[in-house]
This record gives C-alpha cells, sequence and structure tokens, in this order.
C-alpha cells in the first residue's frame, strides 16, 4: 500500500494563543481542511477517503506527528470530520493528541500542518519532536 507522507511541526499551545478545551478529539482549522481537500483531491488514485494522522517515535524528543492518506477508517481509529473532511486518529495517539487544534500554515519560506497541542511539555530546536 503506497502512501504519501506530509511534513508536520509542533508549537506549544501558550507560545501565541491559548486553546480552549474542546470536546473533539482533535479540531481542524479552515486552512487544514482547505489544504486536506486539495491534497485528496490531487491524488491520482482517488480512493483516499481521508487522512490519518499518528504519533511516531522519532526525533530527538522522543515523538513526532505523522500524516498520511488513508483508504479505510481503522477498527479503533477516532474520527473528526468537518465539512466534508475526514481525519482519523490512530488508537496509539488519541490520548497524546487530545484537545489538539490541526493548522496549515504557509508562508514565504515554507508550508506547513501545525500542531498546537496542550499536552506538549517540550520540543526540540527544529520543532519536529516532542515530548508529553
Amino acid at each position: 500500500m503506497a502512501s504519501s507522507m506530509v511534513r508536520a511541526t509542533v508549537r506549544l499551545a501558550v507560545s501565541k494563543r491559548k486553546i480552549q478545551a474542546t470536546r473533539a478529539a482533535l479540531t481542524l482549522t479552515r486552512s487544514a481542511v482547505q489544504k486536506i481537500k486539495q491534497l485528496l483531491k490531487d491524488k491520482a488514485d482517488h480512493v483516499s477517503v481521508g487522512v490519518k494522522v499518528g504519533v511516531r517515535t522519532r526525533g530527538c524528543n522522543g515523538l513526532s506527528h505523522a500524516l498520511e492518506d488513508t483508504k479505510s477508517k481503522g477498527d479503533s481509529d477516532e474520527e473528526v470530520v468537518r465539512d466534508g473532511v475526514r481525519v482519523f486518529i490512530e488508537k496509539k495517539a488519541q490520548l497524546t493528541l487530545l484537545g489538539t487544534e490541526m493548522d496549515y500554515i504557509e508562508d514565504k519560506l515554507s508550508s506547513e500542518f501545525v500542531f498546537n497541542n496542550p499536552n506538549i511539555k517540550g520540543t526540540c530546536g527544529c520543532g519536529e519532536s516532542f515530548n508529553i
């Protein structure tokens, strides 16, 4: 099964703004929804139904977010739907991502998904890995 990986970074939730607690496991900004729609539309196979979010052990601080397109929902995946976009959270990542806001940011030098996670205790210097 071929899947594409997308680059993502982390930011401490306390850095610039306060994130409000929500009942959703993961909230999506309008920018993130639009980018996911574009990524899924641009797929050549057109069979992807959504994006799967997970947590992998890697980086200098322990954990890193992972994104990939998916063709189906796993048995124990949590599903978040906004404006027709389906995001599935792997079971292993559900507690880690609880209350997280997923955003998509573009500037002159980069474009990336950013996870504003209130559960993070620290990040590495480059912002690609975190610990809880």
